[in-house]
């Protein structure tokens, strides 16, 4: 019999201890942005970790039952909200995204990007094995996907609406609809960019020209891509060192708390510390993806690796964003972007998959993450 109890053999400290490293170091890249001040990014950014990783283990004690029982109702829940956001949100920065609860300015969209990878997986898990190739097996998870999207793309939020599509295209993926089915999409979709880009809006044009030529407006549209792609590259290996990185100090990088976080952090701990912080996401994915090939269940494995999925997405766009391999469509980077909408999505994510590790070690009788 083990001298240590149970609970504590249990409780994630591995994961939870990747998670405090990752945002333990954005908390310092804040601190940096604010020119060595703790206020007004750095403390606001440990107390919402603090608040989300509580948030976390709370829902890591759920049983996986409740997750899918209730995945249909809070995907009408969320859907229903982004209709009153269209009714009656607020408008910031051009973009309609928001319902004033008066405490709080709460955001629907982020809570539909977890939602529709659980809806999804729900979808699939009841639907007999046999089916899966039929047109039925197809349509009414586009319909559950295309509502939220086109209701978030017409805010606009492009980064939104793209990181809802993918997390619900590839949960349809991973449930085994036929390959030619997605290069057919893809190729269909290929065709049709040229319509979709006049229906865009004026500065998303912009954002899709700038990323095919940074150069041709450094100064105006192009100086996001331009300045972040310096503050990287002046970095070198090891960085200029902490508080030393001028890009950001200087305040020629924009945005350089937030959706450039990562290039502030690169310029001061150079390609080191880029390379470590990558290593350190990809232990999360890991993670991630090991919980869903553990598990038995459909509906669990679809879910664990759809959430995996959804911050792997927050991770790649956002860095081929900051270096200048996609466009800028506002996806931060989790744990070290300031903001709590993301943070919160993230340790959604986070807490579901804990909670299905749970339940798939409680079957097993398995030991801590090996």
């Amino acid at each position: 019999m083990s001298i240590v109890p149970k609970p504590i053999t249990d409780f994630p400290w591995r994961i939870l201890g990747l998670l405090l490293a990752i945002a333990g170091f954005g908390t310092v890249v804040l601190y940096s942005a604010a020119n060595g001040s703790i206020f007004p990014w750095a403390v606001n950014q440990g107390v919402r970790f603090c608040v989300f990783s509580a948030m976390a283990l709370g829902l890591s004690r759920i049983p996986v039952s409740v997750f899918a029982r209730y995945a249909f109702p809070a995907y009408g829940a969320v859907l229903a909200a982004l209709v009153v956001v269209e009714l009656i949100g607020g408008v910031a920065g051009g973009s309609q995204r928001w319902i004033n609860l008066g405490f709080m300015q709460l955001q629907p969209s982020e809570f539909m990007k977890p939602i529709i990878v659980l809806t999804i997986a729900r979808f699939y898990a009841m639907l007999p094995v046999g089916e899966i190739r039929g047109w039925h097996a197809i349509w009414p998870a586009l319909v559950l996907i295309g509502f939220p999207w086109a209701l978030v793309l017409i805010q606009p939020d492009l980064g939104t609406a793209t990181m809802i599509l993918a997390g619900g295209i590839t949960v349809m993926f991973l449930a085994g609809l036929p390959l030619r089915l997605f290069i057919g999409s893809g190729l269909a979709v290929a065709a049709l960019i040229p319509i979709a880009f006049s229906f865009l809006h004026d500065y998303q044009k912009n954002r899709v020209l700038i990323f095919l030529d940074p150069e041709s407006d450094p100064l105006g549209a192009g100086y996001h891509i331009s300045q972040s792609k310096i503050a990287i590259g002046s970095g070198g290996v090891w960085g200029k060192g902490f508080l030393n990185g001028t890009q950001s100090h200087l305040q020629y990088l924009p945005e350089g708390h937030t959706d450039f976080a990562f290039a502030t952090m690169a310029e001061e701990w150079g390609l080191l510390g880029g390379t470590m912080l990558i290593l350190a996401f990809m232990l999360l994915f890991r993670w991630g993806i090991r919980v869903s090939m553990r598990t038995q269940d459909k509906f669990a494995r679809l879910t664990a690796a759809g959430l995996t999925t959804t911050i792997f997405f927050y991770v790649a766009i956002n860095l081929m964003m900051v270096m200048g391999l996609a466009p800028v469509v506002g996806i931060p980077l989790p744990f070290m972007s300031y903001g709590g909408s993301s943070m919160l999505t993230v340790m959604l994510c986070v807490g579901i998959i804990m909670a299905i590790d749970r339940a798939g070690k409680k079957r097993a009788g398995m030991g801590n993450w090996h």
